[in-house]
């Protein structure tokens, strides 16, 4: 009972990869929340907020929840750091609770974080949470360089199941911020 729940939603995808319509993804969420989940994490892969309206506005409505909504990180000509501030900003309004830039593919590097979370930091008044995968073997890395740019919330793994494609060990990383603040 003292320890949150999270899941992860596919906005209008809930779990899948086909498109739902408006009452079963609020079904879906009211169902969740009701079976035990406390944070709800949502992002659409295409970063299209339209398809993230609905989750974001069913799980408000749930007393209790944390509203997380995830920014899609990837690397391309128009996916720069004023991309990703304006892509944060929009979801700040929608009544976000927080905001996960949310590295699926390992594609983080640690100075370019640095300079996107102080951006973001900058931008947003609610918490930056990041979510990188060891895929690259640098995301522990880039989770340090995030934490001296500001973010609030780093997600690791427990380290038999860290590293690879999973996340930066758990152990690691308090060892490694152990005295800071």
């Amino acid at each position: 009972p003292n320890t949150k729940l999270q899941m992860l939603l596919r906005g209008q995808n809930v779990l899948g990869y086909s498109h739902y319509p408006d009452d079963f993804v609020r079904m879906f969420v009211r169902k969740s929340v009701e079976n035990g989940i406390d944070i709800i994490r949502i992002f659409d892969a295409l970063n299209d907020i339209r398809n993230l309206e609905t989750s974001i506005n069913a799980a408000r409505k749930e007393k209790g929840v944390h509203v997380q909504v995830a920014i899609s990180y990837t690397t391309s000509p128009v996916h720069n750091i004023e991309y990703f501030v304006d892509y944060a900003k929009r979801l700040e309004e929608t009544g976000a609770d927080s905001i996960c830039l949310k590295d699926m593919a390992g594609l983080l590097v640690p100075y370019h974080t640095y300079d996107l979370v102080k951006a973001l930091k900058e931008n947003v008044k609610i918490p930056i949470q990041i979510h990188s995968h060891f895929t690259a073997g640098i995301s522990d890395m880039v989770m340090m360089k995030a934490i001296e740019a500001g973010a609030d919330v780093i997600d690791t793994a427990l380290s038999p199941l860290a590293q690879g494609t999973s996340h930066p060990a758990t152990e690691s990383m308090v060892a490694a911020l152990a005295g800071t603040p």
